[in-house]
């Protein structure tokens, strides 16, 4: 049993003890710079771009450290820190096979979008022939912005701005896809338009002849 002359100096060996333990919970500094330091170069090596997920992963657990080094929690903070560096090397590790992988998938969209465009300059050459446009101007300045478009997505691919392309593509082949149906509706409302003006001729036809 602890004796009354000795509870003073039990109570400040506890005490001491305690200030020691923590006083080694220090926040994780260098934790945190390292982790800076491997997301400024996963972002420098493009993983923002082609391993985004794993980026942005990385980038969430940063900020969670941050946020425990504020509430003292240092041991939870270096965890996440830990971690958030981790993230950041994965991205970089899966930043070439994503790009070579999203190439391949450009190279193929861009082919796609080309048998599209000239569908839709079919069908645009066909609508002004058949005057089921009402603004000749308009479609040819959108046709002829298409072209550019698909220029210029063509150009990001060689010059390996893949993310730029793929975006780009992506675009287009949208813009593509809804200006092909605009022209089908035009020529199909203007030959719905031609076929009843037919039908009311030849029933005018077939009463005056009756």
């Amino acid at each position: 049993m602890l004796k009354r002359d000795n509870l003073p100096i039990f109570l400040i060996v506890i005490f001491l003890a305690f200030y020691l333990f923590a006083g080694c919970a220090k926040p994780p500094t260098q934790e945190i710079k390292i982790a800076e330091k491997n997301l400024a170069d996963a972002k420098q090596k493009e993983a923002d771009l082609y391993s985004p997920d794993l980026y942005v992963q990385a980038e969430s657990k940063l900020e969670e450290a941050n946020h425990l080094v504020a509430a003292k929690k240092y041991k939870e903070a270096k965890a996440a820190t830990q971690e958030a560096s981790v993230l950041a090397q994965q991205a970089i590790s899966m930043v070439e096979p994503n790009k070579q992988k999203m190439k391949e998938e450009t190279e193929t969209m861009i082919q796609d979008a080309q048998v599209l465009m000239d569908e839709v300059k079919s069908l645009a050459t066909q609508a002004i022939k058949k005057k089921a446009v009402t603004d000749k101007e308009e479609i040819l300045g959108l046709i002829g912005k298409f072209d550019v478009d698909m220029v210029s997505a063509k150009e990001q691919l060689e010059a390996q701005k893949i993310r730029q392309a793929n975006d780009q593509i992506i675009t287009l082949t949208e813009e593509l896809k809804s200006q092909k149906e605009k022209l089908t509706a035009m020529l199909e409302q203007k030959e719905s338009a031609k076929n009843r003006l037919s039908a009311k001729q030849n029933l005018i036809k077939f009463a005056y002849f009756s």
